[in-house]
This record gives C-alpha cells, sequence and structure tokens, in this order.
C-alpha cells in the first residue's frame, strides 16, 4: 500500500473513531472568546510563543482538544483546566467555529534550521522510522480538517516543540492511536527544534 493511500485509510480510520460533533456558531463563539484573549488573542492569533495560535487551527480539531483539556486526561493543564471546566458542549463549538474563522498570523522560520527541518517534514527520516508530517498536515502545513489533523504552519515554534516533547513523553497522550506519540518518540532534541522552526515559517 503506498504512503498516500496509507495516509487516507488512517484519516478514515481516526474521523469514524472519533465522536462525533455539532458545527457551532462563529458569531457566538466571538462573544464567549472574551477569556480566552488574554493568552490567545482576541483573534486567536497568540502574542506569546509558549501559547498556540487558534485562528484557523481546524474546527473539528478545536473540539476535540477542548474536550480533552475538559476531561483532564489525555490533555492536563492547570492553565486551561479551569477555563474549560463550565464549558457545555455547545460552548466548545461555538468557540472552535469562532477561532477557527480567524486568519492566521505567520511567522520565520530560523535560517540555520529550515533546510533540517524541511527535509524532516517533507521526507522524514528514513533512518529512525519517521514519516513525513507532510502526510498528514499537508505540503502547505494546512492541516486535513476531515481528519482532524491540526494547520502548523505559522504556529509558534516554540509551542510545535514543546507540544512535540510532550508527545515524546506521553505527558501528551491526546493523539488517536498513537500517532504523535510515536514518531515524537523517536525525535531527537535537534530534529524537533528543525521541524517546529521549519512549520513556524510554513505559508
Amino acid at each position: 500500500m503506498n504512503k498516500v493511500a496509507l495516509t487516507g485509510l488512517i484519516a478514515a480510520v481516526v474521523c469514524l473513531a472519533s465522536p462525533a460533533w455539532s458545527a457551532g456558531d462563529a458569531a457566538a463563539g466571538k462573544q464567549k472568546s472574551a477569556t480566552c484573549a488574554a493568552c490567545h488573542g482576541t483573534d486567536g492569533n497568540s502574542a506569546a510563543p509558549i501559547f498556540p495560535k487558534l485562528a484557523g487551527l481546524g474546527e473539528a480539531y478545536l473540539v476535540r482538544q477542548l474536550h480533552a483539556y475538559r476531561a483532564g486526561e489525555t490533555r492536563a493543564n492547570a492553565s486551561m483546566a479551569p477555563m474549560v471546566a463550565n464549558l457545555s458542549d455547545q460552548d466548545i463549538a461555538d468557540l472552535a467555529a469562532y477561532f477557527n474563522s480567524q486568519q492566521r498570523s505567520f511567522g520565520v522560520a530560523d535560517e540555520t534550521l529550515v533546510d533540517r527541518g524541511e527535509a524532516i517534514y517533507r521526507g522524514g527520516i528514513s533512518g529512525s522510522n519517521i514519516g513525513a508530517c507532510i502526510g498528514c498536515h499537508g505540503p502547505r502545513g494546512a492541516g486535513n480538517p476531515a481528519a482532524r489533523f491540526p494547520a502548523v504552519a505559522g504556529q509558534h515554534a516554540q509551542y510545535l516543540a514543546d507540544q512535540l516533547m510532550k508527545f515524546r513523553s506521553a505527558e501528551r497522550s491526546s493523539d488517536p492511536n498513537h500517532m504523535m506519540r510515536n514518531i515524537a518518540a523517536r525525535l531527537t532534541d535537534a530534529e524537533i527544534q528543525a521541524v517546529a522552526s521549519y512549520m513556524a515559517g510554513l505559508y
């Protein structure tokens, strides 16, 4: 089975295994997003590199992650826990719709890391049995909304690196079928920094 077919099969399995969700109301989400702005920005473009940009991240993906934070099992975070504790399913859907509707700002990759990062993103690391990121996140890092794979282009490099390290240590386990944990487990710190920097400048 070729890589394209395999990626499509994995996406289909992920979609079937994921809980159903209803599209939210972006206008309502905007009204509910005031408490999110301090960390994530009014339009979902956070100023601090430790906080993710939510703009254009993927509506279904955002829903799944907010549910994970609320449950506190596969994504435990002391800052997020009180923010999501009292959100209803509709609140989550509305917030996801709003932030996904916003335009993401883009960053710049570190020139000293871009070649290595691009090689990993587009070709993987065959010697370490690491698949290419492009298979799930797309050639321009736009993600795959149907499969709930997030857009990574323009995301803060520090945040991306932090998440890869959390997947590597299994501190974060919100990835279906260990997809990200299996990849991150084989990445070195230097490889994580390189591919994170490349994605930050991808657009």
